[in-house]
């Protein structure tokens, strides 16, 4: 038997308010007929507009989604309404049962395409193993060049700026062209912060130049830094690890704890940041995932389940940022307790700790325990009673704040976040009964 999804769950895999709104008018029973679970699948036909009913399907454990809707968007809406009717108990869905001709079809063709890819990342991973591993250090130095001559040129333009002083910003566009400059450099970790200066506060301005100079002229004396401070500046200016690469190195295995995920999007991308915590080994692990325009990240983990896995963790001063590989079941459902967590000033110091080990840290995952949010004139702070901590500004819309309020009923809750120089981004709340409250 699956275990079901939460609502909340389910409306985050929604890859814009429009099949949200759409989805809701289709998450009763009556569009739908045929439905069922069973072999890790759920699926259903849903009466549409003309006289052959949409079929309907996802695959739970990834999830994935198939629809002979002609819809673009995945998932689509009538995927999202099997899923909140799912959601809602075993009266809508009934569980054990035996998947149609048409779903068997689908998760067999599934299954086969994961083995070839399987079989494709095996091929590549010994197609490196046989490389001439002269020509790739040809390469590697080629680039490596060419990234320290764009560093060169951004500490000089920095340089520039702050002599002709950061209260004259330079002409619209300049550094748009300097961050073009670092794109052909082959370095475009150094683009994107190069691109933040244009938006950038006057008050952080100074703030941003220097970690921005401080990048660049790691860069330029790379080989002289300890290879994990190399590995983390490597990563930085935009140097990037295959994920077959990772994979075939080490890898942890634990019990993955989810402590919550985090959308963001624009007019290119969807980034989905999920965190975990491991159960044995404690340590921290943030998954990317990405999607295009009208499609959700295909990786959805649902917040306060446990995920038996192994993971592998990019290089880096302080490793955080890791990739997903086997996995052993299911998300299973956490131990009935909110996590163990810090008081603030045992996450500030945490904090601090990592950013002595990776400099351009803006912030760090952490558990609070025992903290109420409270709205001040001056914004909304947490305090255990002995210090307080800002909520990072724009963190969270106020409809949410409130609602983290709402959790809180004036007495102290579990909280997870990113604690950093700014404040604290909250993303997830326990409330009494020990149960994640997914936020914003």
């Amino acid at each position: 038997m699956e275990e079901r999804w939460s609502t909340e769950h389910v409306l985050s895999l929604a890859p814009d308010p429009a099949s949200l709104k759409a989805a809701g008018k289709l998450s009763g029973p009556a569009p739908w007929s045929a439905t069922g679970t069973g072999r890790g699948a759920l699926w259903g036909l849903c009466k549409g507009s003309g006289s052959t009913p949409y079929r309907t399907a996802v695959e739970l454990g990834t999830p994935a989604y198939t629809c002979s809707c002609p819809s673009r968007k995945f998932p689509c809406k009538h995927a999202l309404g099997l899923l909140l009717l799912w959601a809602a108990g075993p009266e809508a869905v009934a569980d054990g049962a035996a998947p149609p001709d048409w779903v068997e079809e689908w998760l067999n063709g599934r299954g086969q395409a994961a083995a070839d890819r399987a079989a494709k990342q095996q091929a590549k991973a010994a197609k490196v193993a046989e490389a001439d591993p002269e020509a790739a250090r040809r390469r590697a130095e080629k680039r490596s060049a060419r990234v320290a001559g764009g560093a060169r040129e951004l500490r000089l333009r920095l340089a520039d700026g702050v002599r002709r002083g950061l209260a004259d910003p330079p002409p619209a566009g300049a550094w748009e062209e300097v961050a073009a400059r670092m794109v052909d450099a082959q370095a475009p970790g150094l683009a994107s912060r190069v691109r933040t200066l244009a938006e950038a506060p006057s008050d952080e301005l100074l703030e941003e130049y220097a970690m921005l100079h401080l990048l660049a002229g790691a860069y330029g004396r790379i080989d002289t830094l300890p290879e994990p401070l190399a590995a983390t500046v490597r990563a930085r200016v935009g140097f990037t690890t295959d994920t077959a690469e990772l994979l075939a190195g080490p890898t942890v295995r634990d019990r993955w704890h989810v402590l919550g995920s985090r959308d963001t999007a624009d007019d290119r991308l969807t980034t989905r940041r999920v965190w975990l915590r491991g159960a044995k080994t404690g340590r921290p692990a943030l998954l990317l995932a990405f999607g295009r325009p009208g499609q959700a990240p295909d990786l959805a983990l649902p917040t306060g389940r446990v995920l038996e896995a192994d993971l592998a963790y990019h290089p880096g001063a302080r490793p955080l940022r890791a990739v997903l590989g086997t996995r052993y079941g299911g998300p299973e459902p956490a131990p009935a307790a909110a996590p163990a967590g810090l008081p603030l000033a045992g996450a500030l110091a945490e904090y601090g700790a990592a950013v002595a080990e990776d400099p351009w840290l803006d912030s760090w995952p952490a558990v609070l325990t025992d903290v109420v949010p409270v709205r001040t004139p001056d914004g909304w702070q947490l305090t255990d009673g002995v210090h307080t901590l800002p909520v990072r500004r724009g963190a969270l819309p106020e409809p949410a704040l409130w609602r983290l309020a709402a959790v809180s009923a004036g007495h102290p809750v579990t909280l997870f976040g990113e604690c950093g120089h700014r404040g604290f981004a909250p993303v997830t709340a326990w409330d009494a009964d020990h149960r994640p409250v997914p936020l914003g």
